[in-house]
């Protein structure tokens, strides 16, 4: 064999091997959520995130993509989470998962079931169930099985890589009120689609942990985009389309500059206040605390010529 002939088959022989030493390697983990970009209004990501910090994740369960988390892994907690609102329509899941990829680059590409005892690389590479034991914190779902139709989205959304640490006098007070409120407006409303980003915001000052290892936020936020909805809306839900957001509070003792305190409220729930608001003030308020100019849906969710709903 010529020394060319020798060069060409060890070249082509190196790229076979490279998946199996380190080469690249498809997958729902990557630098982009190229693989789920249809659960993003204009299939666009949020713009200004610094994406160096976090980690995409096409959240893939029973070979189907659910929806998309952006994933701080330094944290242990998801920024946000971005799904098209769909009712729900069956019972409840509680089986929680988590995400092999985070733990081994080449995993399988879909959440798992957790097992006992749990990998000593899933424990250091994301949230596990015991991190939430004793914690007084709840699982807070930022996409809720209560907006995931099929039993398979229900499913999908245990995933820890879908929670932070919610009180629970935010998780089944007023954010529940709220996540039941933005259900009623897409169904009362909406002509199509509704896309929905949720997240947490963290502690301005310094990062809040349980367990120290999963990082608590100071607030909840959320987000929809409703492009079509109908064009005889009452007076009174005109402000809350095709765009509008919320941010609910996570500590009682947060100033209440951000979100006031209703003192009327029943004690179990005070201090856990949520303050609509429209999509302007919830993105000045995140460019103000992330540091980030951060625009959640392209084009402010308004419809151009050309546009493709």
């Amino acid at each position: 064999m010529s020394q060319r002939k020798m060069l060409q088959f060890s070249t082509g022989a190196l790229l076979l091997l490279l998946p199996w030493f380190g080469g690249p390697v498809l997958g729902e983990i990557s630098d982009n959520f190229s693989q789920c970009l249809d659960f993003f209004y204009n299939k666009t990501p949020p713009q200004g995130i610094n994406a160096a910090e976090y980690q995409p994740i096409c959240q893939r369960y029973k070979n189907q993509y659910h929806f998309a988390s952006l994933y701080d892994r330094e944290h242990r907690a998801p920024l946000y989470s971005a799904y098209i609102l769909s009712p729900a329509n069956g019972k409840r899941p509680n089986i929680w998962k988590y995400e092999p990829q985070l733990a081994f680059s080449r995993a399988s590409s879909e959440m798992k079931d957790f097992q006992t005892p749990v990998d000593q690389n899933v424990i250091e590479s994301q949230a596990v169930l015991q991190d939430y034991k004793n914690s007084s914190y709840t699982k807070g779902h930022l996409n809720p099985s209560l907006h995931q139709k099929t039993e398979e989205d229900r499913e999908a959304t245990f995933t820890l890589t879908n929670i932070v640490p919610q009180r629970a006098g935010s998780n089944s007070g007023p954010w529940s009120v709220l996540e039941n409120q933005v259900l009623k407006r897409f169904k009362a409303f909406c002509n199509g689609s509704m896309y929905v980003i949720t997240g947490a915001m963290p502690y301005n000052s310094e990062p809040r942990w349980i367990n120290n290892r999963v990082s608590v936020p100071e607030y909840m936020w959320s987000a929809y985009c409703c492009p079509s909805y109908k064009s005889s809306l009452p007076e009174s839900v005109k402000r809350f389309f095709p765009t509008y957001a919320a941010v609910g509070r996570n500590d009682l003792n947060s100033g209440e500059e951000i979100v006031p305190v209703n003192v009327k409220a029943r004690a179990s729930v005070r201090g856990y206040d949520v303050r609509q608001m429209s999509l302007e003030t919830l993105e000045g308020i995140l460019n103000e605390r992330l540091k980030m100019p951060i625009s959640l849906f392209k084009g402010q969710c308004k419809v151009t010529k050309g546009d493709k709903l």
